[in-house]
């Protein structure tokens, strides 16, 4: 890596000191909402009579309310300090207040249907269909005392969204245990685990703690217990709020004509109706039910070489029977796999294989201000030219997410602004499980796409701005690197120099392959309650959990759990959980393009890179597909895939 950087025409953000945060975050959004005030004055009262003239006054509106939204979304997320925190939702609030009434001015929408597409680019008149679509999703043409409650109903949501999310970042549980109750943890974990005056060890629902306790810890009655916290985290604050915002969203939906809130974000998918995903979620569940009841079998057969009298195997157990299997079948042992990941080995792994795969050049740059010590900046070059920015926030603290995301800082836009995105993890500092390596890989491909999508004319289309049930996809194909035994020869390294042995990695391959079915129809359970409670609304939230964990897991409901209160997809995917599922049929498919034998394939991996990430949203995700593959994709990859 190099730290010699090309500017473009567009320089990168200039994030505050800690001390400046409060005041940089009011100007910048404050002043980038009163210009967009200004231009929508200005809109309507000289409205160009050139449709093209109208799309370029709007993207002008479009990107300042981005502004202000992006910065206030991360630093809401990721802050150090409460009151920072605290004061980004609020501007949020502004912001999406804004946004929303322009979605009701009838004034601008009379200007945009007024217009033609005649003599526009097939982009320019891609984004007019699009901005008319969206006046009348947003209510537009109704009644004034219809936009009205639609105007409320957007701040209600919005706010009742802020107040899950915060609960569930607020809402960390622990347990302490006696160091004996670790018994099977490794070393390294143990180590930077001390007990505490009274000899008690405490263990965290944070994911660093109780994914490997959970993995690794060889006495049941403390893999019960942590799983039982990580089950009840935001319990009984978010089953309200999460009520409130079925209420709202269903309330939402019916005043724009839908029959409920799926049919209303899926019209915007590529499923487009709710009835869709639920027959998607059917045709899975089909798929998937053989393979899945085998594997079960196998891991609650050697469960009960533990228990004899063990009638189900619970998810409190389900890791650790599942590792076991793994060593003992396929010859796997997952501690000793950590040993070859050490983050920083990672990371510059990462950096290094995305970056050839890409044609990228990752510049650290050290004297980036950022909002925590452990936040790293990166210029993203191409061809010796910048064209983003990335930042890095990878490890837990309080206050901040709890899960792993990539967000936006600045929309990229040709010519004006970089795209600048931030990936937001919570990563052990030391050694990784290998399913936080393929995480890890996973999110990188949301800030891959941000930014080599973010050469935009129009705000509107750039970066990560596909339909929502493909955003994963590439995302879900990149994790396939983590997996190849030549890419991890690169960084996966034990304390002694010795690289990653190829059979190993093979073993790995075939023991993650174990379970598949199951995980399939685990996902399909997440799938089907967040599309349910969306399309039923059922009284009692933690029943439909159980219900549909009954329908559709093969797994049973443990008692006295409430999963729905830290399910956070359902604010942000809200009924369209099925995504990751139906964007892994199709990364499937696209990765079926790459030779299993070099996945540096510098004309494959170039292709993917222009045509399906590149374009960012300014074609429909199966037209990116299509221009990739050279055909529509189909379910025959992915269904081979599971069939193996």
């Amino acid at each position: 890596m190099t730290t010699q950087t090309t500017d473009s025409t567009a320089s990168a953000l200039e994030l505050p000191a800690p001390d400046d945060t409060m005041t940089w975050l009011g100007d910048r959004s404050r002043g980038s909402l009163e210009r967009a005030r200004e231009m929508v004055r200005s809109l309507k009262a000289d409205p160009p009579s050139d449709a093209l003239a109208v799309l370029r006054a709007w993207n002008d509106v479009e990107i300042e309310v981005s502004n202000a939204r992006a910065s206030a979304a991360v630093y809401s997320e990721t802050n150090p300090e409460k009151d920072v925190r605290e004061a980004a939702d609020v501007t949020m609030q502004q912001v999406d207040e804004f946004a929303t009434d322009l979605g009701l001015d009838g004034e601008l929408f009379e200007i945009f249907d007024a217009l033609s597409s005649e003599g526009l680019d097939p982009t320019a008149a891609r984004l007019l269909g699009r901005q008319l679509r969206d006046f009348r999703r947003s209510g537009v043409d109704r009644d004034e005392t219809t936009r009205a409650r639609l105007r409320e109903l957007a701040q209600l949501e919005l706010r009742a969204s802020q107040e899950f999310g915060r609960n569930m970042r607020e809402g960390a549980r622990s347990i302490r245990v006696r160091p004996e109750d670790l018994a099977g943890m490794p070393a390294d974990w143990l180590s930077s685990h001390e007990p505490d005056d009274d000899g008690l060890i405490t263990v965290s629902t944070d994911y660093p703690d109780s994914v490997p306790v959970g993995t690794f810890c060889s006495v049941p009655a403390t893999r019960r217990a942590i799983s039982l916290e990580r089950l009840n985290i935001a319990w009984p604050a978010n089953d309200e709020v999460l009520q409130r915002l079925l209420t709202l969203r269903a309330e939402h939906a019916g005043l724009l004509g839908y029959k409920d809130w799926a049919d209303f974000t899926a019209e915007t998918k590529m499923i487009r109706t709710g009835s869709a995903i639920n027959e998607f979620i059917d045709k899975i569940v089909a798929a998937s039910t053989d393979a899945a009841q085998r594997d079960k079998q196998i891991v609650l057969d050697r469960l009960r070489q533990d228990d004899p009298d063990a009638q189900d195997i619970y998810g409190y157990d389900l890791p650790y029977y599942s590792e076991l299997v793994r060593k003992e079948r396929f010859d796997v042992d997952a501690q000793l796999l950590r040993t070859f990941f050490r983050f920083d080995a990672v990371l510059q792994g990462l950096l290094a294989v995305t970056g050839r795969l890409f044609g990228l050049t990752w510049g650290p740059v050290p004297d980036a201000p950022v909002w925590s010590p452990d936040v790293a900046a990166y210029d993203v070059l191409r061809d010796g030219t910048r064209i983003g920015r990335i930042y890095l926030d990878l490890h837990p603290r309080e206050g901040k997410y709890k899960h792993a995301a990539q967000f936006t800082l600045v929309e990229g836009v040709r010519g004006r602004q970089l795209p600048e995105g931030v990936l937001v993890c919570n990563f052990s500092r030391g050694l990784m499980e290998h399913s936080e390596v393929t995480t890890f890989f996973h999110e990188f491909g949301h800030l891959i796409h941000h930014i080599v999508g973010g050469a935009q004319d129009w705000v509107e289309f750039t970066g990560v701005a596909t339909e929502w049930d493909f955003v994963e996809a590439p995302s879900q194909m990149l994790e396939e690197w983590a997996w190849d035994p030549t890419v991890l020869a690169e960084f996966a390294v034990d304390a002694d120099g010795a690289v990653i042995p190829e059979a190993l990695v093979r073993r790995m391959r075939t023991a993650d392959d174990f379970g598949k079915g199951y995980l399939a129809r685990t996902q399909m359970f997440y799938a089907a309650l967040s599309v349910g409670i969306h399309q039923h609304r059922p009284e009692d939230l933690t029943t439909a959990v159980r219900e549909a964990q009954q329908r559709y897991s093969v797994f049973p409901y443990i008692e006295h759990t409430h999963f729905q209160c830290a399910f956070g997809h359902l604010d942000g995917y809200s009924s369209g959980y099925y995504t990751y599922m139906w964007s892994l049929v199709i990364a499937k498919d696209m990765f079926s393009a790459f030779h299993a034998e070099d996945l540096f394939e510098p004309h494959v991996a170039a292709r993917y890179r222009d045509r399906v990430l590149a374009p960012g949203g300014s074609k429909d995700a199966a037209d990116l597909v299509a221009d990739f593959l050279g055909r529509p994709y189909t379910f025959d990859a992915y269904a081979a895939w599971l069939a193996e």
